[in-house]
């Protein structure tokens, strides 16, 4: 069996922030939150590492990241563009922005090819416990009359930004911790009163979520069979989907492996854990992303000069 391979989705706009924020310092000696990742990831067990990125990106990402994640993992990268499609798809005209994560993800078949991958965002801080629950499972998992998914969930609560509203896959599961539905919210905040509610998106009311419900902050964990059912589920999505919003509308991993769920295709075990996201979404979000680096460097777990 090939080994786990971790894919970095870094192709976003970062329309919210303002800037590259994917390789933005925010630790003691420089470091970005991917390098954070990469560490965490290593320390887990992983040796390869795929980058999404754009193409106009790949200078300033080698330099930024690239290289000194190349110290510890074999490298590569692959582009998430408009123009890269199954074969038989076009892009809508005038279209700009990019097609989603699940199409994000797609862009990187040809090089997981045969591997159980384990798929992050580049601008979230989702610390070492994480990699290490996702790592674990990968390398022990193995489809048999269904797909054998995971993801790692964290409290809502523990998931949020002062600074604005936040995206999440809001998950609910059975029993025995399988991921029996999840929905992508869009706009998710925490009021003056504490309670967390979500708005209306899509035709749907607003609604409020109740503490301790895990949602998906995109760590997923696939065997090698999720690459292949992307692309049947690309040409869905530009069949149903995509003509009612043709120059927005995105394509989700939450709702990729929600699809699968539903027809009977797949598992997703939550993996459960407490740790506390840090992420920026918003450039006001940075000195609080900082902080929390510092004080984790200052008691051990990490390194000043990571």
């Amino acid at each position: 069996m090939q080994q786990p391979v971790l894919v970095i989705m870094a192709a976003g706009m970062g329309s919210r922030y303002g800037g590259l924020k994917q390789i933005d310092p925010v630790g003691p000696s420089g470091q970005a939150i991917l390098d954070y990742s990469i560490y965490d990831a290593h320390r887990a067990g992983f040796r390869r590492v795929v980058f999404i990125i754009r193409p106009e990106l790949r200078g300033a990402f080698e330099q930024a990241v690239g290289q000194k994640a190349s110290r510890l993992m074999q490298v590569d990268y692959a582009y998430q563009t408009l123009s890269r499609l199954p074969e038989g798809l076009c892009a809508p005209a005038g279209r700009e922005k990019p097609l989603g994560t699940a199409h994000a993800v797609w862009c990187a078949h040809e090089l997981v090819e045969g591997c159980p991958i384990a798929v992050i965002n580049a601008d979230d801080f989702y610390g070492a416990d994480a990699f290490r629950r996702i790592y674990d499972y990968l390398a022990a998992a193995r489809d048999d009359d269904k797909y054998r998914y995971c993801m790692v969930g964290y409290r809502v609560e523990n998931t949020l930004t002062e600074n604005g509203t936040v995206s999440r896959g809001v998950c609910t599961t059975d029993e025995n911790g399988f991921l029996t539905r999840i929905v992508e919210r869009t706009a998710i905040s925490k009021q003056a009163d504490g309670r967390i509610v979500y708005a209306a998106d899509g035709g749907e009311d607003a609604g409020e979520i109740a503490e301790g419900t895990p949602v998906s902050l995109n760590l997923w964990g696939f065997t090698s069979s999720f690459v292949g059912e992307l692309d049947a589920g690309l040409r869905r999505f530009f069949e149903e989907k995509l003509p009612g919003n043709l120059l927005k509308a995105e394509y989700y991993l939450p709702s990729a492996v929600d699809e699968l769920l539903k027809t009977g295709k797949a598992t997703a075990q939550v993996l459960k854990t407490d740790s506390r996201w840090f992420g920026v979404t918003y450039r006001e979000d940075k000195p609080v992303v900082t902080e929390a680096v510092r004080r984790m460097t200052e008691q051990g777990e990490y390194p000043a000069d990571l």
